[in-house]
């Protein structure tokens, strides 16, 4: 039977004596796999009664609270934050003082440390059984209490508690870390203020580095109104500091009370700039971390089946809570997505027995299904989730669905099965069996009673994530604000690789989906060798798009430029990394079924949180007097209303972001195998023989025939769009649009290609080429990704091959190749702007229809060049052409090819036809002017 685990933790102080007494029933460790506990609901829902518990950070009758100063130190979304306070007993008798800190859920603590009188406490992580041990030792019989509990809904509460005669003072010092998470676009940092009286020295600090920039920085709390302005933000590119210090006066109720006005979240939500959708990689002290958050990738999509308990435990708010967050969610699907309701008690019902579209008719009838629901009867989950899996396996497999979507199962549910299989086990197994690897199960899990941990363990060995939602006025919000996190899957089979014998002890590098405003971390760390350089290879899934994307950073880099921050935290790569992988060992041990297995996994999350300072499950924080005569012993509770380990830490917040099942992460480093590096983007050779526009557009075309080049300008407008090549055979066509200088320039404004467009008719697919960014649209969805990282990316029969900074290839059905060259300039420059080159390969094989600026001259036409002489520019020598039944003069000159010198390009000797190409090109140049960019000639 599980027994809840409650924390002990306490100090009488007499004349300069210690005595302590640990009090534990119960142990994390004891649990067997499997093992299903039909009286854990009644435990877990005595509990609940806990949540309305009035809180104060220091507790005490008669004390002065000198000083409380919180500080959060936020490096590369790793926070380290501390929490301090100095607290006189002032009265003139013996008194208890309490510490309260609430934490997120998410968090570790690292350290406690305590002075009472002169007589410092220092903590130290240890193995649980090993801390117990000393702190026997040191145990009398003399209670004085604290308790690990939770309280609110992402807090998690420390509370200490020290006995001490009068006159005596304290100082309480905290320590705690955790990685930021990613959602809907923004990392959220909470710090929970709530001091209980005004405070002489009250401040509140959080510091921020973000190596590649902040993009954006909002603070928000839940303090009032009259807090706003007391709020100072001080912000550069990479850096901000906020400081939240309001005096005495400002911190009181009103003129003549006592209480402080300050009680709610301070909060301080940011996001990073990111120059690329490859990704950003950081190395620090020889860990890595790599950030994965692409954006501007159309959604792909989805399937969802929403499977609802109605049994007679839902009744009131609950359902009504529920009824009123489907309707919402119902609202929020679009066209292209399939649904259906599966509501359930001791009976099963389908709105429909097949996925229908979200079509309005469809959506208004399935809000009017769902706002007519009664709950009653009992719980028959296993059944409903079988239902629910069988339908999405039935459309999948009869070909009813888009192949680019996602199929998900959405549960909500507050109680444990009570109709049909019961056995949490066996529930398992059935849903796992029915589940193909094209399915996500996610869970909601409404109120205090419901067994979380089941709900958490089917979601996670089935590709999904589970949330609990707690059962008050807001619990709609809750359903929305969950579903907008997974509602927008961007990319499917998302896998990070190394090169072979660059990393080892990689956490987990294969997610099965992606959703848009979240973010995949995955941390390592990096072996010496002679390069100072690492990379990484992602490939994904997006739409109908394969994409594989290259990132690369210095190893030593980061490590200078930390050196120079006052406030960064140094050791962020390394502690993430251990903050990772507990994690993940954690929920991996929550699958296992043998004891052997949960044991080995126990004893690697032990020492990694020995050596990392981490209080888990599995470890006790060991507070002791500095000639380890006195002790304390900080450990971890178990919260039955969390059906496994809980307290200091809690896994039944919401999780990082991991969708796929866990592999043994740590057992077997994850690296990219030598012959499967090349899988990863390959920059591509630029063509030898070509026919180009670059410039203030200088075209060259190149005439194998007659073993010469023929160069000539087009002065058209800025904003026109110029054919280039147009194929109706093929169905290919290359257009590209004029852009100006800033301004003239010896009374002359220059024009430049700002955009390549490339169009293949029969997949539909379009690629944008612009100076900033290169876009892929295929009617249905649209792509976009930037020049800050190589990437490959194909669709059908189009391939885009990005290099960075440099050019980028579009390859269409492996017969003709365009390649774009990147100019950028001095950002500053009075008169120039970044432009780009176009590069066609000679040897495209178009059909015999192909035509414009370009195109045309696939077919050779015959050119004859005499009268050679000397012309007013003595180095530029004139002559007569004959082509295409034109009689035309001439002059020697060069222009600027610069595929292999980017800045000053290698020059090109031709003969120059002036009037912008007449005579040599068909028609006039006003001809080949489109209406817009995927336009036919």
């Amino acid at each position: 039977m599980r027994r809840p685990l409650l924390l002990a933790l306490g100090l009488l102080l007499l004349h300069h004596s210690c005595c302590f007494e640990f009090v534990i029933n119960g142990d994390w460790e004891d649990e067997e796999p499997g093992v299903d506990l039909p009286q854990e609901r009644q435990k877990r829902a005595a509990l609940t009664s806990e949540e309305d518990q009035t809180f104060e950070a220091i507790r005490g009758d008669d004390i002065t609270v000198n000083s409380y100063r919180v500080e959060s130190r936020i490096t590369s979304r790793f926070a380290h934050t501390s929490v301090r306070s100095s607290v006189l007993n002032s009265g003139s008798r013996a008194q208890s003082i309490g510490f309260n800190v609430q934490i997120p859920k998410r968090a570790f603590i690292s350290n406690f440390t305590m002075n009472v009188n002169g007589i410092t406490f220092v903590g130290s992580v240890k193995e649980k059984a090993l801390a117990r041990r000393l702190y026997a030792q040191a145990s009398s019989r003399n209670k004085a209490a604290g308790i690990v509990r939770t309280n609110a809904q992402d807090l998690e509460t420390f509370t200490t508690e020290v006995h001490v005669p009068p006159g005596s003072s304290v100082a309480f010092e905290l320590h705690y870390q955790e990685m930021m998470e990613r959602r809907l676009g923004v990392y959220q940092h909470n710090l929970f203020l709530q001091p209980g009286r005004p405070v002489p020295h009250f401040q509140v600090d959080v510091y921020i580095y973000e190596p590649k920039g902040i993009s954006k920085l909002e603070t928000s709390n839940t303090l009032g109104e009259r807090f706003v302005n007391l709020i100072q933000v001080t912000a550069t590119k990479d850096k901000a500091h906020v400081v939240f210090k309001p005096n005495l006066h400002q911190q009181r109720k009103c003129e003549n009370c006592s209480g402080s006005a300050i009680d709610g979240i301070f909060s301080v939500k940011y996001d990073v700039t990111r120059d690329s959708n490859a990704g950003e990689l950081q190395v620090s002290d020889l860990y890595f971390v790599h950030f994965f958050a692409p954006s501007n990738l159309s959604p792909l999509p989805k399937n969802i089946v929403f499977v609802i308990d109605v049994s007679g435990s839902m009744w009131g708010v609950k359902m009504k809570q529920t009824v009123e967050a489907m309707k919402a969610i119902l609202d929020d699907l679009k066209m292209e997505d399939r649904f259906s309701i599966i509501d359930f008690n001791h009976n099963v019902r389908c709105w429909s027995e097949e996925l229908l579209p979200a079509s309005p008719l469809q959506v208004a009838d399935a809000k009017r299904y769902v706002q007519n629901i009664k709950p009653t009867g009992g719980t028959n989950i296993n059944e409903a989730l079988i239902r629910a899996a069988q339908m999405l396996v039935r459309a999948n497999s009869q070909g009813f669905v888009d192949p680019r979507s996602v199929s998900m199962i959405i549960l909500v549910s507050d109680g444990d099965p009570t109709v049909g299989e019961i056995k949490l086990s066996k529930i398992q197994k059935n849903v796992k069996r029915v589940m193909t690897e094209e399915l996500s199960l996610f869970s909601l899990g409404i109120g205090f009673d419901v067994d979380y941990d089941f709900l958490e363990r089917i979601a996670m060995e089935n590709r999904g994530m589970a949330q609990r939602i707690y059962a008050n006025h807001d619990a709609a919000e809750q359903i929305r604000a969950f579903y907008s996190q997974v509602s927008s899957p961007l990319l499917k089979k998302v896998t990070v690789h190394f090169p072979e014998g660059a990393v080892t002890d990689v956490t987990q590098s294969h997610f099965d989906k992606f959703f848009g405003g979240s973010e995949l971390v995955v941390a390592g760390k990096v072996q010496l060798s002679d390069s100072n350089t690492l990379t990484s290879f992602t490939s994904a899934s997006a739409a109908s798009l394969q994409l594989n994307l290259e990132t690369e950073t210095d190893i030593t880099e980061l490590d200078m430029e930390l050196a120079t921050q006052q406030h960064s935290f140094t050791g962020f790569a390394r502690q993430m990394w251990a903050y990772l992988t507990i994690k993940q060992l954690i929920r991996e041990r929550s699958l296992v079924t043998t004891v052997g297995k949960k044991r080995k996994i126990t004893k690697q999350i032990t020492e990694l949180a020995l050596q990392h300072s981490f209080v888990t499950p599995l470890t006790a924080l060991l507070v002791e007097s500095e000639d380890a005569t006195e002790r304390l012993l900080a450990d971890s509770a178990r919260d039955p209303r969390h059906g496994c380990c809980s307290g200091v830490q809690m896994l039944s917040g919401p999780p990082t972001v991991v969708y796929a099942t866990p592999p043994p992460w740590i057992q077997v480093p994850i690296t990219t195998p030598s012959s499967q590096v090349l899988s990863g983007p390959v920059e591509t050779v630029l063509p030898p023989k070509v026919n180009l526009v670059d410039g203030d557009p200088h075209f060259i075309i190149r005439l194998p025939g007659s073993n010469m080049d023929v160069c000539f300008n087009i002065d058209s407008k800025p904003g026109h769009i110029l054919s280039l090549v147009s194929d109706t055979g093929t169905g290919v066509v290359v257009n590209g649009q004029l852009i100006s200088s800033k301004q003239p320039h010896k009374n002359t404004v220059s024009s430049y290609f700002g955009i390549i467009s490339v169009y293949h008719q029969p997949a539909r697919v379009s690629v944008k080429v612009g100076t900033d960014r290169i876009s892929m649209a295929d009617g249905r969805s649209s792509h976009s990704f930037t020049w800050g990282a190589t990437a490959d990316i194909t669709q059908d029969s189009v391939r885009i091959s990005i290099v960075k900074n440099s050019h980028v290839t579009v390859t269409i059905d492996n017969s003709i190749r365009v390649t774009v060259l990147l100019h950028r300039v001095w950002r500053k420059h009075p008169v120039n702007v970044d432009f780009l080159g176009l590069y066609i390969p000679s040897d495209n094989q178009y059909s015999p229809l192909v035509h414009g600026l370009i195109g045309q001259f696939s077919r050779e036409p015959e050119v004859s060049v005499y009268d050679v002489h000397e012309g007013p520019d003595p180095l530029k020598k004139e002559a007569t052409m004959e082509v295409k039944g034109h009689t035309l003069r001439v002059t020697r000159g060069w222009q600027k090819d610069f595929r292999h010198d980017r800045k000053r390009g290698s020059n090109v000797y031709c003969w120059f036809v002036h009037n912008s190409g007449k005579g040599f090109i068909d028609g006039r140049y006003g001809d080949y002017i489109m209406p817009d960019l995927n336009s036919f000639l």
